[in-house]
């Protein structure tokens, strides 16, 4: 499974909208979105505060 998978499945089990996280990690909607799709990968250190954001660990996202 993808990155952009990974991030949607966590994100949906969380119970939260792409607008939910991106309000909570301070990263735009845009980017947020573009990263589900697969269109935009994600610097490691906006990896860490949405993991952090969904309380996983980053390599639960990346592996």
């Amino acid at each position: 499974m993808q990155l952009a998978q990974r991030l949607r499945a966590f994100r949906k089990l969380k119970g939260l909208t792409q607008q939910e996280l991106a309000k909570r990690t301070g990263i735009s909607l845009a980017v947020l979105g573009a990263v589900e799709r697969g269109n935009r990968s994600l610097e490691p250190d906006m990896l860490s505060i949405i993991a952090q954001t969904l309380e996983i660990e980053v390599r639960e996202l990346t592996e």
